[in-house]
């Protein structure tokens, strides 16, 4: 019972098939305990009498192999319902119609401006005139006008925009979050006309005295000097701090602030509880878990948002035509009056162009399409790199 013993085969006990082993071999294969080596502790009893196609097969899959015995996932498989399949087609549709809008805005934008660019060439981007009827016009005032106002306006609203989302979300009572909210969301309803009559009877009366502050001590970087003036002249007249650039991007500022307070609310409200209250039992202060958990999970809505909002700051048209003094040469002074952007001319040359003015302008409008789906291009893929991008993309 306890000596070794050998398995036959079934062409006989020791005999020799021309394609079964030999009886040196089946006695290799075995051991003194009657099992193989390979065998566990239970394989011994019965194991060699099951068929070979009685015995399970090996996993196969992505990360197991035959060879390994590694248990391998299944990826599970649902069946879609009528609905379901309903829903993806409407996605899918969706999807492919926004994406056939924007193609075709662009198409008609290329179309209709390519008159006037076969015209210009390169020197559309480089000349700062705009007189289309007489073959010299570009759009390096406008566009250089349209970077600085919507520069202003995003360095203004993005933190006004991450402490009021971090006030709602993290810091107000509950019952006050509601009423925040909905004032939040009321402000980003305003009409752009409101907001730029308000700026243009307003807020450029009462901003004229932080300018000329501004003027005064940091005169000496290029961008807050104005021309004509001397700091702590009292003497300087108002006018030349009126119809700014600043003037405008503190407008446009507060204008996509809302928009921008919402994305960044969405996401920081989604940061996980366990991590908080992780946070909290180490010793965490208050600020020290927003510092630690809320802001870095929300990278990808201060991204978002913040790239949001610069879209619409760098299209905004009544509330900048109705503040800026238009003109047509560079202008890097942000404080000193004047300025202009892509979208106010077209506002303001559109209704007495000629054709080939309005080509001109379709060129322009082409310029700034282009610039604002490269900057919400960029910024979707930046933000689906953060951990809050990664989890809404999944």
């Amino acid at each position: 019972m306890g000596g070794p013993h050998v398995v036959a085969t079934h062409h006989g006990l020791g005999g020799r098939d021309a394609d079964g082993p030999g009886p040196d071999t089946a006695a290799s294969e075995t051991s003194f305990s009657g099992r193989s080596e390979s065998d566990g502790p239970d394989s011994g009893r019965g194991q060699s009498d099951r068929p070979d196609s009685d015995r399970p097969e090996p996993c196969r899959g992505q990360f197991g192999s035959p060879e390994s015995g590694e248990p391998a996932p299944r990826r599970p498989r649902v069946a879609r319902g009528f609905g379901d399949r309903v829903f993806r087609f409407q996605l899918t549709a969706t999807g492919v119609v926004v994406l056939a809008i924007m193609a075709a805005v662009g198409l008609f934008l290329l179309l209709r401006a390519g008159q006037a660019l076969r015209v210009a060439k390169f020197s559309f981007f480089t000349t700062a005139a705009w007189q289309p009827d007489a073959h010299n016009f570009g759009i390096a005032a406008v566009l250089t006008g349209t970077l600085l106002i919507a520069a202003v306006a995003v360095t203004i609203s993005v933190p006004l925009a991450i402490a009021t989302a971090l006030f709602i979300s993290d810091v107000a009572p509950r019952k006050l979050r509601r009423t925040l909210v909905a004032m939040v969301d009321l402000m980003a309803a305003v009409p752009s006309v409101v907001y730029g009559l308000w700026g243009l009877f307003l807020l450029q009366q009462n901003v004229i005295g932080l300018s000329r502050w501004l003027s005064d001590w940091f005169g000496w970087i290029p961008l807050f000097r104005v021309d004509g003036t001397q700091p702590g002249d009292p003497l300087a007249s108002a006018s030349v701090y009126t119809a700014s650039t600043f003037i405008a991007g503190i407008v446009v500022a507060l204008m996509v602030a809302p928009i921008q307070c919402s994305v960044m609310r969405e996401v920081f409200a989604q940061a996980p509880a366990g991590e908080r209250e992780g946070a909290y039992a180490l010793g965490a202060t208050r600020w020290g878990m927003i510092r630690s958990v809320v802001l870095p999970y929300g990278k990808g809505g201060i991204i978002g948002g913040t790239m949001l909002g610069l879209g619409r700051a760098l299209g905004e048209t009544i509330a900048v035509y109705m503040i800026i003094s238009p003109v047509f040469v560079i202008q890097p002074h942000i404080l000193q009056t004047g300025s202009n952007s892509v979208s106010a001319l077209i506002a303001l040359h559109y209704g007495d162009a000629s054709p080939f003015g309005m080509s001109a302008l379709m060129a322009a409008g082409l310029a700034l399409f282009v610039l604002t789906l490269a900057v919400n291009f960029t910024a979707s893929t930046i933000a689906a790199r953060s951990r809050s991008g990664a989890q809404s993309e999944a």
